[in-house]
């Protein structure tokens, strides 16, 4: 793990309610994954389940979080980021409490502030969602 659920908001600009995770067990380059354990206290969660808009938060977070880490690991301030545009989102089913969301993005291509990532979240290894998310990151000078 590279950032606890203690420390998750050093590396992401969202504040309780609205964290969608809770660790960033990995990152480099290109790759980001983390963690989410459905509570039924989530705002995303309803009728036992949690929801679409969750989980694509969920995504945008995991994105943040790895861009996150490495702007900390250069002592800059981690900037806000935006989401631009969703592409191709597919949710094959709905988790419940306690199921542990694992998400991985990955970085496709970057110009200047708009970065294109694919994501998979998958929960006891089993592919849950997927899409292409157009992110906007400031750059920091």
């Amino acid at each position: 793990m590279i950032v606890s659920k203690e420390n998750i908001t050093t590396v992401i600009p969202q504040r309780p309610p609205f964290i969608m995770v809770d660790q960033l067990v990995s990152a480099d380059e290109k790759n980001g994954r983390s963690h989410l354990r459905i509570t039924p206290d989530n705002i995303f969660f309803t009728n036992g389940y949690f929801t679409e808009p969750g989980i694509l938060e969920n995504i945008a977070q995991t994105a943040a979080a790895r861009a996150g880490y490495f702007y900390l690991q250069q002592h800059v301030e981690v900037p806000v980021g935006y989401i631009g545009a969703v592409k191709n989102f597919a949710v094959f089913f709905l988790p419940t409490e306690n199921d542990l969301l694992e998400t991985d993005v990955r970085i496709e291509s970057q110009i200047f502030d708009a970065a294109i990532v694919s994501a998979t979240v998958k929960t006891n290894g089993v592919l849950l969602a997927h899409c292409e998310m157009k992110i906007f990151i400031p750059q920091t000078k």
